[in-house]
C-alpha cells in the first residue's frame, strides 16, 4: 500500500496534508523505509501524520514530533516521541538532538512563518548526517506577508533557499563564490509546489572524467 493510499484509508487520528505532497514524500523518504533512522515532524497538530510517519517507516524508526503546544504531549505513544518547544529556540533543537542522536530526515511542517523556519533549518540542517534529507512544507507561505514572506521579500524561505543553489555550485563561480561546509555536504536541492526539499551528501571531489577512445592495436 502506499503512503497516499494509507493516507485516504485512514480510521485513526488526523492526518491534514496537500494531496501533492505525497509523491514528493514517497520520493525522498522511500530509501529510509525499514531502516534503523531518526525521523523528526515539526508540528504536531492532531497527531495523525506521526502515527502514519511511524506505520510507514517501520518498527526501527525513532519518531519525534515538536510542537509549541503542550497539549500535544497527549499524542505520545510507544515509539512515538512529543518535545515541546519553540522551533526558532535554538537551544530546545539541540536538546532534542543530543537526546536522540541527529535527525536522518526532518520534514518541517511547523509555523510556516519565515523566522522560525530558517532558524530551525539553519540550527539543524548543518547536523544532518550525510545522505539526510530536510524537507520544509507549506512554503506557499513565503509569498503571504502575514507569514513574513512576499514574492520579492529577501527573507523569505523560498528566496533564502534560491541563494543556496549559488552556493551548491560555489566551486564553478570562477572565485566569486568561496565553497563552504553547505556546498561540501549538501547533494541537491529540489523545489516543488510549496515543498523544498534539500539531500545531505559527502561533496568532495568534483573532477570530469573523460574515458574510452583508445585505438585498437
Amino acid at each position: 500500500m502506499s503512503l497516499w493510499q494509507d493516507n485516504l484509508n485512514n480510521k485513526g487520528k488526523i492526518i491534514h496534508k496537500w494531496a501533492h505532497y505525497f509523491p514528493v514524500y514517497e520520493k525522498h523518504f522511500e530509501r529510509w523505509r525499514n531502516r534503523s533512522m531518526v525521523f523528526w515532524e515539526v508540528g504536531v497538530y492532531e497527531g495523525g501524520s506521526l502515527q502514519m510517519w511511524q506505520k510507514y517507516f517501520g518498527p526501527s524508526a525513532i519518531i519525534i514530533g515538536l510542537d509549541i503546544n503542550p497539549a500535544c504531549t497527549k499524542h505520545a505513544a510507544e515509539g512515538i516521541n512529543i518535545r515541546i518547544g519553540d522551533q526558532s529556540d535554538t537551544a530546545f533543537l539541540q536538546r532534542v538532538i543530543d537526546e536522540f542522536g541527529p535527525p536522518d530526515v526532518v520534514l518541517d511542517d511547523g509555523s510556516h512563518h519565515m523566522k522560525q523556519t530558517w532558524a530551525t533549518f539553519s540550527h539543524v540542517y548543518p547536523q544532518v548526517p550525510k545522505n539526510g534529507v530536510y524537507m520544509v512544507e507549506d512554503m506557499h507561505t513565503s509569498y503571504w506577508e502575514n507569514w513574513g514572506g512576499g514574492l520579492d521579500v529577501q527573507d523569505s524561505f523560498i528566496n533564502k533557499s534560491k541563494k543556496l543553489i549559488d552556493e551548491l555550485n560555489a566551486d564553478h563561480t570562477k572565485g566569486a563564490l568561496l565553497p563552504t561546509e553547505f556546498t561540501r555536504t549538501t547533494d541537491s536541492i529540489s523545489f516543488y509546489d510549496s515543498i523544498v526539499v534539500f539531500e545531505k551528501g559527502n561533496i568532495w571531489w568534483k573532477r570530469g572524467f573523460r574515458t574510452g577512445g583508445n585505438k585498437e592495436t
